[in-house]
């Protein structure tokens, strides 16, 4: 009874660190375009994501026996809550130390870690590598080069319909009366200072300007249309995250008796909300301002990329990465408009490249641990 204990507060802090370094991806776009604060954004993303944990009880269950670790090791050893409990503690610690220190990886790589980590402690090489490469691997290694391609192509594309419908982009400057200290002309003895009005501009750091779209589309205002389908856009990602996500994690609780798929479902989307609330600042940071400076267009077109991939994706039962297609949707705009930060992406990368072995070693550790000292 101890075990299942562990292994459901295990599996809802895995859910916690998933919405702390997940749930702000899908609104990055907006936040990182001013086209509203972190607040607004990260309220949008709990509510949206929320909603994709509910419809992944209806449209997503095929990840769930992807994720449970049939087929990958020995069914004795999938259906042992030493293992799945292991494979939870394995991943949700390398997910909450990426969190911690800004870098947004994959919960699904961390997962498929701890996975082969407690397989290979369990059985050795028994682990069907077959599996591993066709499952796994292969969809994690190719969407975010897919990311980068659709995000580069679509983002020529819609500047390029911009242009030839002579929607041109602006850029305010803030001009207006402003307070200040006026030294009055008298004696040093009487030196006193007066405070006066004047009429200023506002000069500011590149990344502080706005940038706003001036013309109409169809008779409607081009910001304010774009606004729309931003946030339209943002939530879609966010509802495709949770659609994804929330079966690979609800997987590992399929073995507790008397509690069914849909309280487990209830449980983890309630457990990403609270990590997107509380502990999503660092990663929002990198992911909104960190790998390239993005205007309205362009966080919009990098939200229809991740989201097209992401639901197709899961409604096929295939395991990619929200993270891996949303950072390379990003980064193929910045490839795009040259404006990528280079320094930032390789870290990104490095962190995406240590993150199998790093959980791997976590889950093996924990799946020793806990057939020595469980019982």
């Amino acid at each position: 009874m101890t075990i299942f204990i562990i292994l459901f507060l295990a599996t809802c802090f895995l859910a916690y660190s998933n919405g702390a370094n997940d749930n702000f991806k899908g609104v990055a776009t907006l936040f990182g375009s001013g086209t509203t604060n972190y607040k607004g954004a990260i309220w949008l993303a709990t509510m949206t994501t929320f909603a994709g944990s509910v419809g992944s009880i209806f449209f997503a269950q095929t990840l769930v026996k992807t994720f449970s670790g049939k087929g990958l090791v020995p069914d004795a050893v999938s259906l042992s809550p030493e293992f799945l409990t292991a494979v939870a503690i394995g991943s949700a610690i390398t997910v909450i130390i990426a969190t911690v220190t800004g870098f947004p990886i994959s919960t699904t790589h961390s997962l498929t870690g701890a996975l082969v980590g407690a397989g290979f402690v369990a059985v050795g090489a028994q682990v069907n590598f077959a599996v591993l490469g066709s499952s796994f691997f292969f969809p994690l290694l190719i969407a975010p080069v897919i990311a980068v391609a659709f995000g580069s192509v679509l983002y020529i594309i819609f500047r390029n319909i911009r242009l030839r419908s002579g929607i041109t982009r602006e850029w305010c400057l803030c001009v207006g009366g402003r307070k200040a200290l006026v030294p009055s002309m008298q004696s040093a003895a009487t030196l006193m200072a007066q405070c006066g009005s004047s009429i200023g501009a506002t000069i500011d750091k590149s990344e502080n300007c706005v940038e706003m779209y001036k013309g109409r589309f169809l008779g409607m205002n081009c910001q304010k249309l774009l606004d729309y389908f931003h946030f339209c856009s943002a939530g879609v990602v966010s509802f495709a995250r949770g659609l994804n996500d929330t079966p690979k994690i609800v997987a590992l609780l399929l073995l507790i008796k008397g509690l069914s798929i849909h309280w487990g479902m209830a449980a983890v989307a309630v457990g990403m909300a609270a990590g997107g609330l509380l502990n999503a600042g660092k990663v929002a940071e990198t992911m909104s301002n960190k790998i390239t400076e993005l205007n309205h267009g362009q966080g919009l077109t990098a939200n229809l990329v991740t989201g097209f991939l992401v639901i197709f994706a899961s409604r096929f039962g295939i395991p990619v990465s929200t993270t891996h297609v949303s950072v390379g949707s990003i980064f193929g705009i910045g490839l795009a408009s040259k404006r990528l930060n280079t320094g930032i992406m390789q870290g990104i990368i490095l962190s995406w490249l240590v993150t199998l072995p790093v959980a791997a070693l976590f889950g093996a550790g924990a799946y020793w641990i806990l057939v020595r000292f469980a019982h």
